[in-house]
């Protein structure tokens, strides 16, 4: 497939698909009515995305909920994914239903299945395999729909951050390394370039805390970063091959952040272009690993 995506809307027969991985994977609300445990797991399921998407559009109902009828959430949640057309809706409906998959029909006891999680496995990578099928340019990742502007940049770095920085003691930098990406999906710009550095100088202080370096809580980047040279996270022979990485680590995140979003604007409104955030988040992503890969490495 070309590394083109688009980004406006999910083509109907996108939806279609995710309709049957929903009952592949949640569960069709009409197979389970001979076992009343699992009916009452798959309903309570849809149930659950209905009811959230409900309080968070301020409805009673999804307007596609069948009125003086026993309601069918199932029926609901894709009649309204099909008719709905703004994509951050779509979008929501995928990240809530398959946060579900993900999260909740791993159980064993979810509908009896003994390779319950190998399940939700293969209905999150059916998801992204039909984003790619389709040149859509998302995928469902820890949890969050994330964009995807470059394949190749996807796999090489923001995959390998995402790992990395799933081990418990980067959880802070990996929340604020997806919130970025959410901000950036939602348009946000600006909190999203905030959070590129806010992730960069957790995971920083995240290594300091693990190796036991002392540093100041209020520390900026670019004292972290003279930490990290300090204690050779990059070995003292590569710090002089390299001349130039301590002002790339230095100018690079910190520096669009503060340029772009991190003073006040003045009178007149500051606009941080879409491409350029691709950039800085990819920038980020990319330096993550590096930092990360450095201190798993260090002796």
């Amino acid at each position: 497939m070309p590394d083109v995506y688009t980004y406006d809307n999910l083509p109907n027969t996108l939806k279609v698909q995710i309709v049957h991985i929903w009952k592949d994977a949640i569960g069709n609300e009409s197979d389970y009515y001979s076992h009343y445990s699992y009916s009452e797991n798959v309903i309570q399921s849809y149930k659950f995305i209905v009811d959230i998407l409900c309080r968070e559009y301020g409805l009673f109902a999804l307007p596609t909920a069948e009125k003086y009828n026993n309601r069918m959430y199932l029926k609901e949640l894709y009649s309204y994914l099909l008719q709905v057309e703004e994509i951050e809706t779509q979008l929501d409906i995928v990240e809530l239903s398959f946060r579900c998959i993900d999260k909740i029909t791993r159980k064993c006891d979810y509908l009896g299945r003994n390779n319950a999680s190998k399940l939700a496995d293969n209905a999150i990578n059916e998801l992204n395999t039909r984003f790619k099928e389709q040149g859509i340019g998302y995928q469902y990742l820890d949890g969050e729909i994330v964009r995807v502007d470059s394949e190749l940049i996807h796999i090489e770095a923001v995959k390998p951050a995402l790992r990395l920085l799933n081990e418990r003691s980067y959880k802070g930098a990996q929340q604020e390394f997806l919130s970025a990406y959410d901000h950036y999906r939602h348009g946000k710009n600006k909190e999203s370039l905030n959070d590129c550095l806010k992730s960069f100088e957790s995971t920083m202080k995240a290594i300091c805390d693990k190796r036991k370096w002392e540093y100041d809580q209020n520390a900026t980047a670019k004292l972290l970063i003279q930490i990290c040279f300090d204690k050779e996270l990059i070995p003292q022979f590569w710090q002089q091959k390299f001349s130039s990485l301590r002002s790339l680590l230095e100018s690079s995140i910190p520096t669009g952040r503060n340029k772009l979003s991190g003073h006040g604007q003045g009178s007149t409104p500051t606009e941080v272009p879409d491409h350029i955030v691709a950039y800085m988040l990819h920038m980020t992503a990319s330096t993550l690993v590096f930092l990360t890969t450095a201190e798993k490495n260090l002796t």
